[in-house]
């Protein structure tokens, strides 16, 4: 079922069939291009070396499934109480580890060895990001994501197989064994990263150095569940940005406002989606509004971004439910144009809680998968 954004080729012996996925019998001639229009879907055929290619031209939608409206109240929660995106409104807590139900022993080795590595040398060190949202819910993390005081210079001085990766925001790639643990720098920022001051996101007065430092780099996280860090030598779990309290509600919210936070690297549309999919939450009202109309910017992403974002939502167990959130806040027309078309040909509403043949596919896929037990992506 693996079909790009833009193209796919299909060998001799598929027929035609309408269905989600459309396949053309191989052919002889070559350099001949076509106009075609299945399910309203105006593509280009491009019939090379015997081979069918299809390209992605237009979407167009007639059904009232395709044109009602975006915004999904099922996937949506209102939050009278607190300016939503806005960190100076958040009180700064720190957790004991113990009172949050976090041990040390759910670490991974590979990860508690650069951990200790990078401790014995003097080094601030911390789990950040999604794996400890993931211990805090009891679930098996993906992965575990380091963040350190050292420059990333002096973490390749410590582990001998670790290399930098990474132009728009460097990182180190320690390999324990045939496990690869990610490690950053407080000292590495994004090029278009700043916090504006000036618009009252400020630190409290009486904050040390190191709050300050963990608290900027916070303010650079994609969603507010993401945003947690955790000392597993003092034991303790830094929220900053309210992570806690939205992973109580289980909210998905931006950090910062989330217009400013799609607009700056509109990948975050994608991860909201799958986090939300992944874990049964639900987007605050600026984040549900912010991704409907933020979500042509998704045609800046590369198609290599885009296969390994809907490979992290098929491929980890989640499919379903990403699929339907894709399809409720028109995302899906966008990244899956033949299964979008194939959703309108069976009149299926954007708030549609029925089932179809798509849905059920990846439903019974999910049941084989988890987040730490992904399938290879050949099998959507």
């Amino acid at each position: 079922m693996a079909i790009s954004r833009l193209s796919f080729a299909c060998r001799h012996g598929f027929h035609y069939s309408p269905s989600p996925f459309h396949c053309f019998q191989k052919v002889r001639k070559s350099h001949i291009s076509i106009n075609v229009y299945i399910s309203q879907v105006n593509l280009d055929l491009f019939f090379v070396d015997g081979f069918c290619f299809i390209v992605f031209l237009q979407v167009r939608f007639s059904s009232v499934a395709a044109i009602e409206t975006l915004f999904d109240q099922d996937n949506v929660i209102k939050d009278k109480n607190q300016n939503l995106g806005d960190p100076k409104a958040l009180e700064w807590k720190k957790w004991s580890s113990k009172e949050l139900g976090i041990s040390n022993s759910t670490i991974s080795r590979p990860t508690k060895k650069v951990l200790d590595g990078l401790k014995k040398n003097g080094y601030e060190v911390y789990l950040v990001g999604g794996c400890v949202r993931d211990l805090i819910l009891k679930r098996t993390p993906k992965d575990f994501d380091i963040i350190t005081s050292a420059e990333l210079k002096e973490v390749v001085r410590a582990f001998p197989q670790c290399l930098i990766v990474g132009k728009r925001f460097p990182i180190c790639h320690v390999h324990i064994g045939d496990t690869i643990v990610e490690v950053s720098s407080f000292s590495t920022t994004g090029p278009k990263f700043r916090v504006d001051l000036s618009n009252g996101i400020s630190p409290p007065i009486d904050c040390d150095e190191k709050d300050y430092v963990r608290w900027k780099n916070c303010l650079r996280r994609d969603l507010t569940i993401n945003g947690l860090m955790f000392d597993p030598y003092k034991r303790i779990v830094y929220d900053y940005v309210g992570g806690l309290e939205d992973i109580k509600k289980a909210k998905v919210r931006t950090v910062i406002p989330a217009s400013t936070s799609f607009q700056e690297d509109c990948a975050r549309i994608l991860r909201a989606v799958r986090i939300a999919a992944r874990l049964g939450f639900r987007f605050t009202r600026e984040t549900a509004h912010f991704i409907k109309n933020l979500s042509r910017s998704l045609l800046r992403l590369d198609n290599q971004r885009i296969m390994m974002e809907m490979n992290y939502m098929l491929a980890y167990g989640s499919a379903e439910a990403s699929l339907r959130i894709l399809w409720k806040f028109g995302l899906l027309e966008l990244l899956l144009p033949f299964q979008a078309a194939y959703f309108v040909r069976d009149g299926f509403k954007r708030r549609d809680k029925r089932s179809n043949m798509l849905l059920c596919l990846f439903s019974n896929l999910d049941k084989h998968l988890a987040p730490d037990r992904p399938c290879h992506n050949s099998l959507w």
